[in-house]
């Protein structure tokens, strides 16, 4: 018999485990009947078996388990390229051979109240949208407006927030078709090196996996709307959603992976038990 909730927690292993990656892990293991982990490893030339194993160090010693085996992004290449694929045969895709210092030089003089940044870093200003290029060793990216047109009408699909995103949202957001446009717009689907991206590969494998609530981080919030397009796009059913609090330091500053001290094997380390965990995180 399935199980009725399934959660994933899903970190890339390119560098230590903090205590926001134990405040998400615990955080979906206590609302969830299976609980998985899946390695986010496509970006090869920054992950390390190393890391990988440290990782499953850190979770057993939290004190959680989950079903195997693990999958690994590494693994399923064929699954992303074939997702891409079936974008680009809809017509929905272009090849860009922009560099980032193309990108930001082109976005040197935005438009007055224009925004910079979307979910995956500065906002394409549409460069090679109209320029056939043929090279297969280009990124490949998602044309929103015809990504949209290709839907008819987006404000009918939604995505479900069971806690808060940026500005407190909370239950049924709809999406926005300008939203998509100007503040997320042509993200990249595949990237040169790697042949696809984290946006495809987290929505496919959701999928694959059975995935009923996705619980992360609320920096990942702004990202939502764009995976909850590309489900509609694949025909691939959509989870609810539980964007968390960010944990962070004692300035006030997120954590991130470089903050070495807030590492779960040097708090390990140092004798921080479980116990001394949940209290950091505020978690009991």
């Amino acid at each position: 018999m399935p199980y009725k909730n399934v959660e994933r927690f899903a970190p890339s292993p390119t560098g230590p485990l903090h205590l926001g990656h134990a405040y998400s892990a615990l955080t979906a293991a206590r609302h969830t009947q299976q609980f998985l982990v899946r390695m986010e490893d496509i970006d090869t030339a920054r992950c390390r078996p190393e890391w990988e194993a440290m990782i499953y160090d850190d979770l057993r010693w939290l004190g959680l388990d989950w079903s195997e085996p693990v999958l690994r992004q590494s693994d399923r290449l064929p699954q992303y390229h074939a997702a891409v694929a079936q974008l680009q045969t809809a017509g929905l895709t272009y090849r860009c051979t922009c560099t980032r210092a193309d990108i930001k030089a082109a976005l040197s003089a935005p438009q007055e109240g224009a925004p910079m940044h979307g979910p995956d870093g500065l906002i394409y200003p549409g460069t090679c949208r109209d320029a056939c290029h043929n090279k297969p060793d280009a990124a490949i990216r998602l044309n929103m407006a015809a990504a949209i047109s290709y839907l008819g009408d987006v404000s009918r699909l939604h995505f479900t927030e069971l806690d808060a995103g940026n500005d407190g949202q909370h239950g049924d957001i709809y999406l926005n078709a300008d939203h998509l446009l100007h503040s997320v717009g042509d993200i990249v689907l595949a990237r040169k090196d790697i042949g696809t991206s984290y946006h495809v590969a987290v929505v496919v494998d959701d999928a694959a996996q059975g995935i009923t609530h996705v619980t992360r981080g609320r920096d990942l919030f702004s990202a939502t709307p764009l995976h909850r397009l590309l489900q509609a796009l694949l025909n691939l059913p959509t989870p609810l959603y539980r964007h968390h609090r960010l944990i962070r330091d004692q300035n006030g500053k997120r954590l991130a992976k470089r903050d070495d001290a807030r590492a779960l094997s040097t708090l390990r380390a140092e004798g921080w038990t479980r116990a001394d965990v949940l209290n950091a995180i505020e978690l009991t």
